[in-house]
């Protein structure tokens, strides 16, 4: 959620950046501007009728001193109907903050300027790439007849139990799952990340603070009865473990990694890009948080790229890193890189990896701050990054390293599995 203050202060400079997300409710900005200003004004009339009410009490007291009763009752009369008054400012107060609150979070996160401008993701700019992309045999397999070939996981079982997008694992892919995980984990830690492991349904209030509230709500799966979520990534609680803090600028970075299932409705996916792992409604990833100060956050941001990169570089395949241009940018995002892994025998490019920074987006909703140098209390940075989604990234292993004698397992994952191919 953007901060008042910075709207007021910066205000062409905001609409600019929004411009390169393509937002154009312009209106609001002044809307909220003008609310603003009446929520000052109603402010310092209350504040002024708070104060006349705290000095004539004190005359009342000492005009009861003198013996004056008649005119200190004529006082305390006056007063009572300044605290009505005072009453009436309150609520009105409270109200304009709230409609404030409704107009802010119809408003995106104003992207950095070096995000490139577009309306999809053909307008993404390629940044890096690397790793042969070998022209497969005619004979390669897409990895869901992989997955049934070496019976790895049955998509019909979990159909029968579940539904749709709820796989059960097997065997060795079972084992691949979990070796991914830890080194996926081992990694992190060695990267001087701090795992936890958190809860995998959230309040509305760790919802609302990351941003899924009220933006992504159809995409997520609810808990009615208790007023829970499940949580579509780890992000939303090992960010809200800082919410409603005051950190110390001497702890940044704080660096935080966490292994969870996901569960997302995704609602309204179909075609043929959603077959096999390409998309399901429960998955496993470990999920990088960090906690930045504002002076050096896109410095981090390259960091957690660098690290994500070192991971599929480790799973030797091949990938790509991309600047999300405006259009195909999350709400929330200040600037985004996905990584993407080539799946061999489906011919095209599969997100595994978004990397984000969120500037102050996040921090002014969770009430997360610090005290820098000079005494002034400040929003901190966030960001986070998959490193990774297990899903695409076992069906690029699959569909890469897929040869005549079997599937081979890649040399950093070996200790991991207890096994180099997959028979």
């Amino acid at each position: 959620m953007l901060v008042v203050s910075y709207i007021r202060e910066h205000k062409e400079e905001v609409i600019e950046r929004l411009s390169i997300k393509n937002f154009t409710k312009t209106e609001l900005i002044d809307e909220i501007l003008r609310l603003d200003d009446e929520r000052r004004a109603t402010q310092l009339e209350n504040d002024e009728t708070l104060a006349t009410i705290n000095s004539n009490a004190r005359t009342i007291g000492e005009m009861y001193k003198q013996g004056k009763a008649s005119e200190a009752n004529t006082l305390k009369e006056t007063n009572n109907v300044l605290k009505e008054t005072v009453k009436t400012l309150s609520d009105r107060l409270e109200s304009i903050k709230n409609e404030i609150q409704t107009k802010l979070v119809e408003i995106p996160n104003t992207p950095n300027l070096l995000v490139p401008r577009g309306t999809s993701a053909a307008d993404n700019l390629n940044v890096h790439q690397e790793g042969d992309i070998h022209e497969m045999p005619k004979s390669a397999l897409p990895h869901w007849e992989l997955l049934t070939k070496y019976d790895l996981a049955d998509f019909d079982l979990g159909n029968k139990v579940t539904g749709a997008g709820f796989p059960f694992y097997k065997g060795k892919g079972a084992k691949l799952q979990r070796a991914l995980i830890n080194f996926f984990l081992d990694e992190a830690a060695a990267d001087g990340y701090n795992e936890v492991q958190p809860p995998l349904m959230v309040n509305e209030a760790s919802a609302y603070a990351t941003g899924q509230l009220p933006d992504k709500e159809a995409q997520m799966y609810a808990v009615p009865l208790d007023g829970f979520y499940l949580i579509p990534t780890a992000e939303v609680p090992l960010t809200n473990m800082f919410r409603d803090t005051i950190v110390k600028e001497t702890d940044f970075p704080i660096k935080t990694a966490g292994y969870s299932s996901c569960f997302r409705r995704e609602a309204g996916s179909y075609g043929k890009n959603v077959r096999g792992l390409n998309r399901l409604h429960q998955f496993d990833k470990v999920e990088l948080v960090e906690i930045a100060n504002p002076e050096n956050s896109y410095e981090r941001l390259e960091a957690m790229k660098s690290h994500v990169a070192g991971l599929l570089r480790k799973l030797e395949l091949p990938f790509r890193v991309l600047r999300l241009c405006g259009g195909d940018m999350s709400f929330i995002s200040a600037m985004t890189y996905d990584f993407e892994v080539w799946s061999a025998a489906q011919k095209l490019w599969l997100e595994v990896s978004s990397v984000s920074n969120f500037e102050t987006f996040q921090s002014n909703r969770l009430k997360l701050r610090f005290k820098d140098k000079n005494g002034n209390m400040q929003l901190v940075h966030t960001l986070n990054g998959s490193a990774l989604a297990l899903p695409r990234i076992v069906a690029a292993l699959l569909e890469n390293h897929q040869t005549p004698e079997g599937i081979y397992i890649p040399k950093a994952l070996q200790n991991y599995t207890g096994f180099d191919i997959i028979k």
